[in-house]
């Protein structure tokens, strides 16, 4: 028989509890008992005043972020309106069922102001780190870096020739970012080349086709992370272009010595870093072994003698040639010894003519000139460590390793949706970089470390 729901009086009171209603296995359930807010209030104390009106808790706002950013919410009027009707989500941010959940204003106020005056979410990023780091899915050895291209708020069809520069008229938070950060080197001193167009609604971004299509306005973010379970060690933003990505490496690597006291022996990336003089502060400055790929432009594609067919006596510093002819640095001997390194930071070995003029091998070496010249980096000998590491077994497991680095750039734009910047200007994009990797390090600790099983009688 079709049975009927009949409800004669509705009840008087209700037992209800949100504990009850998520379930164990939920995500939240599992992040938040590696959510460690006490500290960032200790950090957010200066920034508040000791009398008026008490404010929004910011442990709300950061409870309700983590959600925005772990379950890819990308608006905050949409986060509030999940937060306000969602059990488990109200249940990780505190709220009860009666709570009031902030205005979508509220977030922008505290961004603009107390989070970014204090450096609330690097802290944030930091602690969770930390606690990475006491669960010892950290383990210090090898260091993966690379970086990938985030679209910018920016229509790309309302741009400016980037010769004419920003109209006069213009005015805006973005603007006064970007004129502050025109001698940061991972952003306007990075390279002397002037964009071809430029955003007025976010002038800090760079115009790129890099993707092999249509070109947009965009940033990088850079992620450093840890070999062993690939948790992110630091993330920084900056332009996209190669020269700010190799300098928010060396930014990461440092901050991470200085912070957490790791210093890898070895770090894994790819041909954009390197270049001479990425391989020489590797190996000379910071002792890290490069596994990297050399940036080396010296092969002939005409059928004469390339650079790597002449060897190099380190001992007396000069190159013999497939004759054994020798190649000297400083054939010219001048009246006031020459002893500033060049300005290029490339040293040049000549033959001798009359050597060149008498070989037989002359068609193949140096067909169109009187003699030879091979050029030799002043940072060489970091170059040919690093083809030396690109031999060995070593090598070959870094460069499958350093896949995890991509694979957290797919699930930072597919899973948690951030292929496109919400906010402007580079603070805007620091902001968003820092709470995206922060959730990625804090699901990467719910899967990987499991609950503690309850005890038994």
């Amino acid at each position: 028989m079709m049975g009927e729901r009949r409800v004669d009086q509705s009840a008087l009171f209700y037992a209800f509890s949100l504990e009850r209603h998520v379930p164990a296995d939920h995500m939240l359930r599992a992040i938040d008992r590696f959510v460690e807010l006490d500290g960032l209030r200790a950090h957010l104390a200066p920034f508040y005043s000791a009398i008026g009106r008490p404010s929004v808790d910011p442990e709300l706002l950061i409870r309700m972020l983590l959600v925005g950013y772990c379950f890819g919410i990308r608006s905050e009027r949409r986060l509030c309106e999940e937060v306000h009707l969602n059990l488990a989500y109200r249940w990780f941010c505190q709220l009860g069922l009666d709570g009031d959940v902030p205005d979508h204003s509220t977030f922008s106020k505290n961004r603009h102001g107390r989070f970014r005056d204090s450096d609330l979410l690097r802290e944030l990023f930091e602690t969770v780190l930390r606690r990475c780091i006491a669960e010892g899915l950290v383990g210090g050895e090898g260091f993966a870096v690379d970086a990938s291209l985030i679209k910018a708020d920016a229509n790309r069809q309302r741009c400016v020739p980037g010769d004419q520069g920003l109209p006069p008229e213009a005015a805006s938070r973005a603007i006064d970012e970007y004129l502050a950060v025109l001698d940061d080197a991972a952003f306007g001193g990075a390279t002397p080349v002037t964009p071809k167009f430029i955003s007025p609604a976010d002038p800090a971004s760079r115009w790129t086709g890099a993707n092999k299509g249509l070109a947009f306005f965009a940033y990088a973010t850079n992620y450093l992370i840890d070999l062993d379970h690939a948790i992110i060690v630091d993330v920084e933003p900056s332009t996209a272009v190669r020269q700010a990505e190799v300098t928010a490496a060396r930014t990461m690597i440092e901050r991470v010595r200085e912070h957490h006291d790791l210093w890898p022996a070895r770090l894994a990336a790819d041909t954009a870093y390197g270049s001479a003089e990425m391989l020489d502060w590797l190996v000379h400055d910071q002792g890290i072994e490069p596994h990297i790929p050399v940036i080396d432009k010296s092969e002939r594609i005409d059928g004469t003698f390339s650079r790597s067919d002449f060897a190099y006596d380190h001992a007396q510093d000069l190159y013999r040639c497939p004759t054994g002819k020798t190649l000297v640095h400083g054939r010219r001997i001048f009246s006031t010894p020459r002893t500033q390194a060049p300005p290029d930071d490339t040293l040049r070995y000549r033959a001798s003519t009359a050597d060149c003029r008498t070989c037989a091998l002359k068609p193949r070496c140096c067909p169109n000139t009187p003699m030879r010249k091979v050029t030799r980096s002043i940072h060489e000998g970091a170059r040919d460590f690093a083809r030396d590491i690109a031999r060995t077994d070593a090598y070959v497991v870094s460069r499958r390793e350093r896949k995890k680095v991509e694979m957290l750039f797919a699930h930072l734009k597919r899973i948690l949706k951030l292929d496109r910047l919400r906010l402007r200007g580079p603070n805007g994009a620091k902001d968003e970089f820092l709470l995206a990797a922060t959730a990625q390090n804090l699901r990467k600790l719910a899967k990987l470390i499991p609950p503690p099983t309850p005890a038994t009688a």
